[in-house]
C-alpha cells in the first residue's frame, strides 16, 4: 500500500511516500525549484518521490492532504469580516490564492499528477503531532505542538499511545507565540517564515536575565502567562490578524520606534530584544510542558510545529520539566506535516499497526558515480578521482585541517531544513577566524551567525555538557546545549556567544563517510568535531543536484568540492561555466 502525503499553498511545500507503513522518500519544493521556501504545489517532489519508489501515480492508494482548507478559510473570513473595514484590502489581495489553489487541491491532483483517487484531509496540528510521534520509538507519549497558526489553532497539547492521538486542549488564533515570535522577528528587519531563527541565534548576545533585561519587562505586557502556560497577546499590540504587516504603531513605540537589523548597525538594544523574545517564548513553553506532564503522567514528549525548530529551548526542556525523553522529527515545521499526514492515513485512518522509527534523515534524491561523471566531463570540469574511499576521507580531512572550506555532496539529501552530512560545507572549528570567513566570504550573510558543530556520538558528552542518555533529536540537530568551559578555546568557530552550540551529533550507523570523515579529522587535530553548515548561501535553498553544487562553490569561496569520489578545486575551474544558465546534462 502506497500513502502520498502533501502539504503546500503556505510555505514550505514537501511530498513524502509511504509504502507498507514505511517512509520511503521525502523532499521539500524548494530544493528542485531553488525557490526557497517554495510555497508551491510540490510536483517536483512528488515526481521524486513516486520515482524513488518505483511506482506510478495510478499505484497510489490515498493522497493525504496536511490541513482543511475549507476550515482554514473558514478562520480567514471570520478574522477579515471581525476587523472590517481595516481588513478590505488584505482580504481582497488574498482571494485569488484560494479560489485558484488553497480550496481546489483535488482538482489540482487531477490536473498536475493526474491523480484520480482519494484525497483525505487532516487537521493541520494533528499532522503535526502524527508527525511526530508515529515515527517515533515511543509507544506512548504526551505531544505538543506550536506553530503560527493551522486552521483555527496555535498551541495543542494531547496524549498518544500507539495508533491513538488524543488532542486534549488548545489555544485558538489569533492568540499565538508563534505569530509573536514572527512579529518580533518582522520588527528587527527580518524576513517572516524564514528567519525566526536567526533572532534565536542574535539572543544569545542579548540579556538573558529577566531582571534585568529591560524589554523583556516591556513584551511582558503584551502576553499574559497563566500558570498552565496557556497565554493571551494583548491585541492591540498586533496588526497580524487584519493587514499583511506584522509589527503595530503600538509595539514599535513600546519597543522604541521602529529598526532594522544592518550588520554595521548591531547595538545592544537588538539583541536585548531577541534576548527577551527567547525568554517569552520559553516562559511560554516550559509552563505548558510541566503542566502537560501533571495531566499526562508520561515521561516520555513528543514536540512538534514550528516553535519545535527552537534548538535553545529544546536543549534545556529535559533540564527544567519532568519529562526524561524527547523526540523531534527532522522538519517540525509545515515542511514536516506532509510526512505526518501520510502516516496519520495509515496507522490512524486505516488503523494499520506501527512498524516504522526513522533513524536517519536522508532521504532525498541521491546520484549515482556515472551520473555525476558525466555531468562533470560534459562540463569540462576539471576534477581527480579518488581509488577508493579510504582515500577519499584522508585527502579531505587533510583540506579541512589545513583550513581549506569544502563542499560536501554525498548519498542521498537531508530531508529538513538542517544540512546533516550529506549536502554540507565542512570546515576547521579549531580556527578561531574560520566564522568571519564563513560568514563573510562563503554564506554571505550576517556577522553575528553562529556555526553548528558535528561530533561522533560517542564524544559527545565529553566536550558538551549534554542531557544524558544524549537525546536521538540531536542527530538532526535540533539542540542546543553548552559546550564545556575547556573546550571554548580549542574549538572557537564553532562556541557561540554564551559558550554554546547547536549541535549534531552522528553514528557510523547513519552515515558511515561523513562519521569516519570526522575521525579522520580527530587523527590530525585531536577533536572529534567539524563545522557542518548547509551547502548553500544567503536567501537560496541547501544545493539538491551536482550542479546545484558545483554553482554554489563557484559563487562562493568554497575551495573545494568533494562529491562522490571527485574532487574539484575551484581554482582550477573557470568561473563562466557556473554563471552560465544552462548545464549539458540539465
Amino acid at each position: 500500500m502506497y500513502i502520498l502525503g502533501i502539504s503546500c499553498f503556505y510555505h514550505d511545500a514537501s511530498a513524502c511516500i509511504v509504502r507498507n507503513g514505511k517512509l520511503i522518500a521525502a523532499a521539500q519544493e524548494e530544493r528542485f525549484t531553488r525557490k526557497k521556501h517554495d510555497s508551491g504545489f510540490p510536483a517536483n517532489a512528488i515526481r521524486y518521490c513516486l520515482k524513488e519508489a518505483g511506482i506510478g501515480i495510478d499505484e497510489v492508494n490515498y493522497v493525504g492532504f496536511y490541513e482543511k482548507p475549507l476550515l482554514k478559510f473558514e478562520r480567514v473570513l471570520y478574522q477579515h469580516l471581525e476587523m472590517f473595514p481595516r481588513s478590505f484590502n488584505t482580504f481582497v489581495a488574498s482571494i485569488p490564492s484560494w479560489f485558484n489553489e488553497k480550496l481546489r487541491v483535488i482538482r489540482i491532483l487531477k490536473k498536475k499528477i493526474k491523480y484520480k483517487g482519494d484525497v483525505l484531509f487532516v487537521d493541520h496540528h494533528m499532522t503535526h503531532a502524527a508527525g511526530s510521534f508515529l515515527i517515533s520509538p515511543f509507544n506512548k507519549a504526551a505531544v505538543l505542538s506550536i506553530d503560527g497558526v493551522g486552521e483555527w489553532t496555535t498551541t495543542v497539547y494531547g496524549m498518544c499511545e500507539e495508533n491513538d492521538i488524543h488532542l486534549m486542549k488548545e489555544i485558538k488564533f489569533p492568540h499565538s507565540i508563534g505569530l509573536l515570535y514572527s512579529t518580533i522577528t518582522a520588527y528587527l528587519g527580518f524576513s517572516v517564515n524564514n528567519s525566526e531563527y536567526k533572532v534565536m541565534g542574535l539572543s544569545a548576545y542579548g540579556d538573558m536575565n529577566k531582571d534585568t533585561n529591560l524589554y523583556y519587562k516591556k513584551l511582558r505586557k503584551v502576553i499574559d502567562i497563566k500558570d498552565d502556560g496557556s497565554y493571551f497577546l494583548d491585541m492591540s499590540y498586533f496588526v497580524y490578524h487584519y493587514k499583511n504587516r506584522m509589527p503595530s504603531e503600538k509595539l514599535c513605540k513600546l519597543l522604541g520606534g521602529s529598526i532594522s537589523i544592518r550588520d554595521s548597525e548591531m547595538t545592544k538594544r537588538h539583541k536585548d530584544i531577541a534576548a527577551a523574545l527567547q525568554l517569552i517564548t520559553e516562559d511560554v513553553g516550559m509552563k505548558i510542558l510541566n503542566y502537560l506532564y501533571k495531566e499526562t503522567k508520561c515521561e516520555n514528549l513528543a514536540l512538534s510545529g514550528g516553535v519545535a525548530l527552537n534548538s535553545v529551548f529544546n536543549g534545556k526542556i529535559l533540564r527544567n520539566t519532568p519529562f526524561k525523553n524527547i523526540w523531534i522529527q527532522p522538519d517540525p515545521g509545515d515542511g514536516g506535516t506532509s510526512v505526518g499526514v501520510a502516516f496519520y492515513v495509515y496507522n490512524v485512518i486505516l488503523n494499520k499497526k506501527r512498524n516504522y522509527v526513522l533513524e536517519d534523515a536522508y532521504l532525498g534524491p541521491g546520484y549515482k558515480t556515472e551520473e555525476i561523471k558525466t555531468f562533470l566531463d560534459n562540463n569540462k570540469i576539471k576534477y581527480l578521482q579518488f581509488k577508493d574511499n579510504d582515500d577519499m576521507l584522508k585527502e579531505t580531512a587533510k583540506l579541512i585541517f589545513h583550513n581549506n572550506i569544502v563542499g560536501w555532496f554525498q548519498g542521498r539529501m537531508e530531508w529538513g531544513p538542517r544540512a546533516l552530512g550529506a549536502r554540507s560545507i565542512l570546515s576547521n572549528p579549531c580556527n578561531k577566524k574560520m566564522k568571519q570567513i564563513l560568514n563573510v566570504k562563503v554564506k554571505h550573510r550576517e556577522r553575528f551567525r553562529p556555526f553548528a558543530p558535528v561530533v561522533c556520538g560517542e564524544d559527545a558528552l565529553k566536550y558538551f555538557e549534554c542531557d544524558n542518555p544524549i537525546p536521538k533529536p540531536t542527530d538532526f540537530m535540533l539542540m542546543v546545549y553548552p559546550i564545556r568551559k575547556k573546550y571554548h578555546r580549542l574549538i572557537p568557530a564553532v562556541t557561540h556567544a554564551d559558550g554554546s552550540g547547536r549541535l549534531q551529533t552522528i553514528k557510523e550507523s547513519q552515515n558511515f563517510l561523513y562519521y569516519r570523515l570526522i575521525k579522520e579529522f580527530c587523527k590530525l587535530s585531536g577533536i572529534p568535531i567539524l563545522i557542518n553548515t548547509s551547502f548553500n548561501i544567503r536567501g537560496e535553498p541547501i544545493v539538491c543536484r551536482p550542479e546545484d553544487a558545483y554553482r554554489c562553490m563557484m559563487g562562493t569561496e568554497i575551495d573545494y568540492l568533494v562529491i562522490d569520489r571527485f574532487l574539484i578545486k575551484r581554482s582550477d575551474n573557470k568561473k563562466d561555466i557556473w554563471d552560465s544558465e544552462a548545464y549539458a546534462n540539465d
